[in-house]
């Protein structure tokens, strides 16, 4: 966060406070800067993304930028906090050069403050995808989503959800198939030998092949694998900066800096029902009561549907992109 003045933080609210209010790039309160969006950035990751928040487009220099991957491995159900529908687990790390005023033991604690948010968030299990499942009471994926903040210009908590739902949305679950072992059937000489100690209990007569799914293997597919289950129910973040009249979104260093409440307000939107409020969180030394939080979340659900709205538009383009290379690449192989 940008180290600001009295006098600096006072010029910045009287402007923001002002009729019309001002910004110092002119933006309205409930415009964003310039978001840029890639994905498929990491190719030794299952799913990747870029994204940026007001990047100078003459030199690409400036702006809020996070990388996002998820890589997929199997873990053995019943070990640690292992479960049979699989697991998401989040991180996020940030870069030294993003924040060089902070010191480790602050860059530290910022990590672990994104990250708690960031896991708490994308790893409740109404939010789990179903295809995570590998050999039911075996084996499952686990899911590691990491998100690496490279520069912080403002509105990072935004940056980093629109960077993990791209990731996600990029993400190709391995098909599996399972492998049976079929039990042998004895030839007449071995029913004639004793019985094992294995097979006691259970009746001559049953003549049903024993098959127990043992492993899995992974078929070659010229696509890599099946998209994640529910991906569009992944939320996206809106952070709403508040001052005693007014809020506004995607701010500056130092227009945070200047602020003392923030709001930030995490959206879903299934296809069908009603949106649905993932979590909230207010940080910031400012106060606010019970009716004014009401409206700000309405507020927060119309600003999330315009952010989730552009952001599903831009996934899909993405999609048609990638899928037309990954077509080219397995006809020229």
């Amino acid at each position: 966060m940008a180290s600001l003045s009295k006098a600096e933080k006072s010029y910045i609210q009287s402007s923001l406070l002002s009729d019309p209010p001002l910004r110092a790039d002119g933006r309205a309160l409930a415009d964003f800067r310039i978001i840029a969006l890639e994905t498929g950035v990491a190719p030794l990751a299952n799913g990747s993304a870029r994204v940026s928040i007001g990047r100078n487009a003459q030199d690409g220099g400036g702006g809020t930028e996070v990388v996002a991957a998820v890589k997929l491995e199997v873990e053995n159900v019943g070990d640690g906090e292992s479960v049979d529908e699989g697991r998401v687990v989040c991180s996020v790390s940030c870069s030294p050069t993003a924040y060089p005023h902070l010191s480790s033991g602050a860059l530290d604690d910022l990590q672990h403050d994104m990250t708690s948010m960031l896991h708490s968030t994308l790893s409740h299990p109404s939010l789990r995808p179903k295809n995570l499942g590998i050999l039911r009471g075996k084996k499952a994926w686990l899911l590691n989503l990491d998100v690496v903040i490279f520069a912080d210009a403002g509105n990072v908590y935004d940056t980093i959800f629109m960077g993990a739902r791209a990731a996600l949305w990029d993400t190709k679950v391995p098909r599996t198939r399972s492998v049976e072992y079929k039990a042998k059937k004895p030839n007449a000489h071995e029913k004639a030998m004793d019985v094992d100690d294995a097979d006691q209990g259970k009746s001559v007569l049953d003549t049903r092949d024993t098959r127990t799914a043992t492993d899995f293997e992974l078929p070659d597919y010229w696509d890599e694998g099946e998209v994640l289950d529910g991906r569009k129910l992944w939320p996206v973040c809106v952070t709403m900066n508040l001052l005693p009249s007014l809020h506004f979104l995607d701010a500056s260093l130092q227009e945070e800096a200047s602020v003392p409440l923030r709001l930030h307000v995490l959206f879903s939107f299934p296809t069908a029902g009603t949106p649905c409020l993932q979590t909230s969180r207010l940080i910031g030394s400012g106060f606010t009561d019970l009716t004014q939080l009401q409206s700000l979340l309405r507020d927060g659900e119309k600003y999330a549907r315009n952010v989730w709205n552009a952001l599903e538009s831009k996934l899909k383009d993405e999609d048609i992109r990638r899928n037309q290379k990954a077509r080219e690449r397995f006809i020229h192989r």
